[in-house]
């Protein structure tokens, strides 16, 4: 078994991250701007968007925080998103997810300029990808993407399963393996919560990635021998031993199905740093013009 290394891919990446983002400096005096908009106080959120603002400095770009109270109201919201989308100092506007029961985080999204939508999740930059044309990925199944290639698994030909179903990382991540692409050329199966005996397809898995949101739901019996698993899985529990009084769990059973994977990746130490790279790696590209000229 070998560690797909979350932070060494990341560290490795940030370096040529920050490098490019010197240049971007030099070249124009500006550096590539990122907002990050948090409503309310979700715990998980606070501790995300604290996240990409760190790394955000770490490689030299600049990081705003725009702030609410969870008592805001949707009118307002989308009022800021479209001040940021005409600010052409800002390369990139994210909304931090969830947002309060009374905000339609669909009209969230789509407010966001696509050309600005450095999380990639408006329909334009969807519709892109699944075409194979230039756009923002996703940033988690783009991390993933990134940290296979970095690691030179072979996935051209190979049954890739993807056990979840979400607009953020199954969906996308299942298009992803499939395109004509390194990483991807996959024959894809996509499960569910209605997908009756998972087991069946996880079995045949040569790569198996899993974001299911529940703890060890992938156990030994599920997967083969030589199977490369992807853990997308964050589940938070109270712990009374770590500093932090809470403890992270995958979805997948780690000490056991470690024991049969080729390539695993920690949790943590995996998918979600490189889920803050594929978001500095959209920045990038939209404060070079890359995607959109």
């Amino acid at each position: 078994m070998q560690l797909l290394d979350g932070k060494y891919v990341s560290e490795k990446l940030k370096g040529e991250i920050a490098e490019a983002a010197a240049k971007i400096l030099a070249e124009t005096g500006r550096k590539p701007h990122l907002v990050a908009v948090l409503v309310g106080h979700d715990g998980g959120s606070e501790t995300y968007v604290a996240s990409k603002i760190k790394n955000c400095e770490a490689v030299g770009f600049k990081s705003t925080l725009v702030r609410y109270e969870s008592d805001v109201t949707e009118e307002e919201l989308l009022g800021k998103v479209a001040e940021l989308n005409t600010d052409a100092d800002i390369d990139g506007i994210i909304v931090q997810l969830p947002l309060p029961k009374h905000i339609d985080p669909e009209k969230v999204t789509e407010k966001i300029d696509h050309r600005k939508d450095v999380d990639g999740f408006h329909p334009v930059n969807l519709g892109r990808m699944q075409r194979n044309l230039p756009s923002f990925i996703p940033a988690t199944p783009y991390g993933i993407t990134l940290m296979l290639k970095e690691y030179g698994v072979e996935t051209a030909g190979k049954h890739c399963v993807v056990v979840g179903r979400s607009n953020i990382v199954g969906s996308p991540m299942s298009i992803l393996m499939a395109r004509n692409t390194t990483p991807g050329n996959c024959t894809v199966t996509i499960c569910h919560s209605r997908t009756p005996d998972i087991k069946k397809f996880t079995l045949d898995a040569d790569i198996l990635i899993v974001a299911i949101g529940k703890k060890n739901f992938i156990t030994a019996d599920m997967v083969k021998e030589g199977v490369v698993v992807v853990d997308v899985g964050m589940n938070r529990e109270t712990s009374t031993t770590t500093k932090s009084g809470f403890k992270l769990y995958g979805d997948v059973d780690f000490e056991n199905v470690s024991k049969k994977a080729s390539w695993i990746t920690p949790v943590p130490g995996g998918v979600g740093l490189m889920t803050i790279i594929g978001l500095l790696k959209n920045t990038l590209a939209s404060a070079n013009k890359e995607v959109y000229k």
